[in-house]
């Protein structure tokens, strides 16, 4: 163990523990390692700016359930395609 597995990577991802490279982008959706394909955009308007965004991933199989769940609180903005970018500084 170092300390670079004791923050929270878990096992899956410790061979790429303390490297520089990306990790596939995955889906929000619980227990779900799918990548990802969509990004659900949304806020809360009791805590967040209007212009405020944040930003869940989703797969093509939890896209539905994801949007349905924050549009029955009132926290869905947009749902746009996901393409990761090869520079990990580079906005999304």
């Amino acid at each position: 163990m170092n300390i670079f597995t004791m923050g929270g990577l878990g096992l899956e991802n410790e061979e790429h523990a303390g490297r520089g490279g990306t990790h596939p982008a995955v889906c929000s959706r619980k227990a779900c390692r799918a990548e990802a394909t969509w990004q659900l955009l949304w806020n809360n308007p009791r805590i967040h700016t209007p212009e405020r965004r944040k930003v869940w991933l989703s797969c093509e199989e939890h896209r539905e359930w994801l949007e349905d769940y924050l549009q029955t609180r009132g926290l869905w903005k947009e749902t746009i395609p996901f393409a990761m970018t090869t520079d990990p500084g580079e906005a999304i």
